[in-house]
């Protein structure tokens, strides 16, 4: 199915608002053939109308939860579609209704903010949500499930054997309760030392003021860019791995007394050797080392990709002029905040932050909170970070 045939099945006013913004900008059909069928399957969907019933809603929300948009990773047709049918929808939902479906509501916030739908007609009246009272999301983990053991699934397999006679059975019972018995007692034996030694653990603690409580952990709670631990590096040293074509082993200098820390980078087939030589850039410092083909990394180098992709260049992000190795950057907003020492990687705190990562129109760097739609630049207390020419890139 054509573009122009996928269209003419959306509703009268979402066919105008997909017209006003396509003449603005012809590209947003997909800039590639792969992009341009995707967009007119998503288009199609709409049309069809199940997508954005009520009832789906909870499909619809998994669909968007690891997206920034629908059918690429820039906007096209396909949300200025799915944003309009939506529209009548969401803007008739209360508080709980549109916090029990989180990815539909950042995402139609998000593409509602655009300055192309912004710009392409005054028929669909902005949306407010109330996020500052949205509930936060529980992220407690499950309790690990108990492992059966060997002997309790044995006992439970079928025994191929005699009835047991009266005197068999009541033997058997007899030992049965002289060993639970004798279990117990081990256990209190095992307990009691332990149990004393809580007891004067306490005291002390009490002593010391310490009220026996242990501290709550570093990284409790929902994933913000604070926890993330950036700084600005300078490459003193690079070479490609020994081991593998497409890395680089560099020395980057972040300021420590400890001297440069060793990164691999997986930069070889994006950027030249010569480009990265003597560079300033932007490492993301509290990830977890990591061997990479036998080299222990302990940082990793921010890049901007394209927004069509690696095959279209990938970029350094470049700290201010006048930058030191180990300047602290942050995020606009929480520049009060302290990063946590080591992130967590069952946590996904990077991975879920990084999401948000970009390049604004300006090329300057910065994380979009996905529920609001706001952008925190990334800087240094000497300015913003930036991408020597992409403009709505991944940050990564």
């Amino acid at each position: 199915m054509s573009f122009e045939n996928s269209v003419s099945k959306l509703s009268p006013p979402v066919q105008e608002l997909v017209s006003s913004v396509i003449k603005q900008d012809s590209s947003l059909t997909g800039k590639t053939e792969k992009d341009q069928a995707e967009v007119v399957q998503w288009i199609e969907k709409v049309g069809q109308g199940d997508v954005i019933k009520p009832d789906n809603f909870k499909d619809l929300n998994s669909i968007l939860v690891p997206r920034t948009y629908i059918a690429t990773n820039y906007l096209t047709a396909a949300d200025v579609a799915l944003y309009g049918a939506l529209h009548p929808v969401i803007s008739k939902l209360k508080a709980p209704e549109y916090y029990s479906h989180p990815s539909i509501t950042r995402y139609f916030d998000h593409i509602q903010s655009s300055p192309q739908i912004t710009g392409a007609s005054s028929s669909f009246a902005l949306v407010k949500f109330d996020l500052v009272n949205a509930p936060k999301i529980d992220r407690t983990a499950e309790p690990p499930k108990k492992k059966e053991k060997k002997d309790k699934v044995a006992a439970s397999e079928p025994v191929e054997s005699a009835a047991p006679t009266t005197a068999t059975a009541g033997a058997a019972e007899v030992e049965e309760k002289g060993q639970k018995k004798e279990k117990k007692e081990k256990k209190e034996k095992k307990e009691k030392p332990a149990a004393e030694a809580g007891k004067d653990g306490k005291k002390e603690g009490k002593k010391a003021g310490g009220g026996g409580k242990a501290a709550p952990a570093a990284d409790e709670g929902e994933p913000a860019p604070s926890m993330i631990d950036l700084r600005v590096g300078h490459i003193i040293d690079v070479q490609k791995h020994p081991d593998a074509d497409g890395l680089y082993i560099e020395q980057i200098d972040i300021g420590e007394e400890t001297g440069p820390r060793t990164v691999v980078s997986g930069l070889v087939n994006y950027i030249p050797i010569e480009q990265m030589r003597d560079k300033y850039l932007v490492a993301v410092c509290n990830l977890k080392p990591a061997s990479m083909r036998g080299v222990k990394s302990f940082a990793m180098v921010l890049c901007a990709t394209s927004k069509d992709g690696k095959e279209a260049g990938i970029e350094l992000v470049q700290p201010p002029a006048n930058s030191k190795p180990g300047d602290r950057v942050y995020f606009d907003e929480f520049e009060n905040a302290t990063p946590l020492p080591q992130l967590n990687p069952k946590k996904k705190i990077f991975e879920t932050i990084q999401l948000g990562f970009t390049t604004l129109e300006s090329r300057e760097a910065a994380w979009v909170n996905p529920m609001t739609g706001t952008p925190h630049k990334i800087r240094t207390k000497d300015g913003v970070c930036v991408a020597p020419t992409f403009v709505g890139a991944s940050l990564s």
